[in-house]
């Protein structure tokens, strides 16, 4: 009969800073204290933690190379102690190169290094221009047991010709756990795709896994955390929580079917509920990493500016936000009363900013420049201007950050100018689509995050969510006046954004050839606002920034027709011996 062991693993679901190489060695050894006291042998922490992740260019400073190793050097001393081993992530140079690594530290020395072999570069990841590529390794061995590291992208794409099969070595090596630190940005159902891939690699190697990912929001992305392990039997041995930090301890036992654990299942934020979430961490981290005080906002009485005051008083509480009504003559009294019912119900620093005097200064300066010309769409945007303005002057006298408030539907097609929605620091819904705008914002009435700082119950007037938008781009005209209803209007654009449908493909799902045309025209001419707009949350797998980089000076536009079939009995083609030869 074999003898049951036990292996204890501390799981460090924890918030890094990225360049704050001290305090994330803080946090590190903290989560060694947790871990200590709990009796582990190891303790994990994320990709990349030293550095915080992502990184990107800041990787390449020799001196931030420098810092690195210092403090991984650091707590690597500081494991004589006879506690549990660490194994964390961070750059290290080796024979003049750059890798994404992570080192185990057990008994004050370095005691094993694995190198990240595959590299993501997509998306929002561009690793192959940072780091040297790593060899498939064996594991590493902690208090006996054989511990495999696989690192992220390395058990995210089946074997293929620029995929080294590391987990398939790691089995074929003696490993008996594996455990994969990561930096997985949060999506929109990304937890079920981390989830498939997860138990892919347990059903190939037969081996238990243990997949710890980091939280916290870093510039336009959020890490939602919701770390979790499976059995070899694919059961689901623990999960931690999303959006939060979270250090838990699991207890492996060994028997005769190999190593399991068992451990809490919290359940997960997901669909609307958990872009909320990742709005409201996005935003707290950016102002609080960041060094700002609180922040600022245009509150129009519209939709849009209320659920982004109600997600600033969930990530930073009442007392730092301040929100300003800035009226011209064709503010709707509506807006004025709601805007004044929105800012009661979340407690905040409310006023009112006549703009009046402003916009007919600007009109006045203007009219010798504008003399012989028609009034247009130009002198009805003033007011949206000198918004941004004064926005923006009350940012600098305060040092509070500006939030902006435009959201993804008008953004995509340059609608989003009121109340200085494109300019200032952060928009934590510029990755929303306008119907979901309304979704949220009926579900923050009923529902809020545990960890969220804001009012319990409705915190945004129901007439703000069902009376029609307005938006003072057409001297009080409707958006909808020239667009098409929202539905529509989104599920065109996430037709064109999110998939890069053909045209013909988005009519032949039934919207109107004549819209669709339009919503694309207005989508290509509007790159040039997008590229000047404040940086954002990132809730898709296609936002405006890191994910769709097209460029402004474009003059490709589909003209709508099937696509032609490729002609292939035009194309020579080399053999393979020959083509080899002429690459040397």
């Amino acid at each position: 009969m074999n003898k049951t062991s036990e292996f204890r693993i501390t799981l460090a679901q924890l918030n890094p800073t990225v360049g704050d190489v001290a305090g994330n060695a803080a946090k590190a050894r903290a989560a060694r204290e947790k871990a200590q006291a709990d009796g582990a042998d190891l303790v994990v922490l994320p990709e990349l933690f030293i550095t915080g992740y992502p990184p990107e260019d800041l990787v390449l400073k020799p001196a931030f190379q420098a810092a690195c190793r210092e403090a991984v050097e650091a707590l690597a001393r500081e494991t004589t102690d006879g506690g549990p081993a660490v194994l964390i992530g961070t750059p290290w140079v080796e024979d003049g190169k750059l890798y994404n690594a992570c080192a185990l530290l057990e008994g004050g020395r370095i005691a094993a290094l694995r190198f990240k072999a595959n590299l993501p570069n997509y998306g929002v990841f561009d690793e192959k221009r940072l780091f040297a590529r790593g060899p498939a390794a064996g594991p590493v061995t902690v208090k006996g047991v054989r511990v495999g590291v696989p690192i992220c992208e390395d058990i995210w794409l089946e074997e293929s010709e620029d995929y080294e099969n590391v987990v398939e070595c790691l089995a074929e090596t003696g490993a008996e756990i594996l455990v994969v630190p990561n930096g997985s940005p949060y999506a929109r159902d990304k937890q079920d795709i981390r989830l498939s891939v997860a138990v892919a690699r347990v059903t190939e190697s037969g081996l238990p896994l243990v997949y710890l990912n980091q939280v916290g929001g870093q510039d336009e992305l959020v890490f939602d955390g919701a770390s979790f392990a499976l059995n070899a039997d694919l059961s689901v041995a623990c999960q931690q929580p999303c959006f939060v930090e979270d250090v838990a301890t699991l207890v492996f036992r060994k028997d005769a079917g190999g190593w399991r654990c068992s451990g809490p299942v919290t359940p997960l934020l997901e669909g609307d509920k958990g872009d909320y979430a990742a709005c409201v961490l996005g935003l707290r981290d950016y102002v609080r990493k960041n060094g700002f005080p609180g922040v600022l906002l245009g509150v129009s009485g519209g939709i849009d500016s209320a659920l982004c005051a109600a997600i600033a008083v969930d990530a930073l509480g009442a007392d730092k936000v301040r929100g300003i009504m800035l009226p011209f003559k064709y503010t709707a009294q509506v807006s004025l009363d709601d805007a004044a019912k929105l800012a009661k119900a979340l407690g905040i620093h409310y006023e009112i900013l006549p703009i009046a005097d402003a916009v007919n200064g600007f009109e006045k300066i203007l009219s010798a420049p504008f003399a012989g010309l028609p009034r247009d769409i130009t002198e009805e945007n003033l007011q949206a201007r000198t918004r941004g303005t004064l926005l923006m002057a009350l940012s600098n006298k305060t040092g509070a950050m500006v939030v902006t408030t435009g959201n993804k539907s008008e953004m995509s097609v340059g609608y989003a100018t009121l109340y200085g929605d494109m300019n200032g620091g952060f928009n934590p819904i510029k990755d929303i689509y306008k119907t979901e705008v309304f979704r949220l914002s009926s579900l923050r009435n009923s529902w809020k995050p545990d960890f969220a700082l804001g009012p319990s119950g409705e915190v945004i007037p129901p007439n703000i969510i069902t009376r029609p938008p307005t938006a003072e781009l057409r001297e009080n005209q409707t958006d909808q006046d020239s667009l098409p209803p929202y539905d529509v209007l989104d599920g065109i654009l996430e037709r064109l954004v999110e998939r890069e449908m053909p045209l013909a493909d988005i009519v032949a799902a039934g919207f109107d050839r004549e819209v669709v045309a339009r919503i694309d025209r207005l989508l290509n001419i509007a790159e040039y606002k997008r590229r000047q707009a404040a940086p954002g949350v990132k809730v898709t797998e296609k936002n405006f920034g890191r994910d769709r980089r097209y460029p402004i000076t474009n003059r490709f536009r589909d003209n709508g027709k099937p696509l032609p079939a490729p002609d292939d009995t035009l194309v020579s083609r080399a053999g393979k011996v020959s083509a080899e030869a002429f690459d040397g």
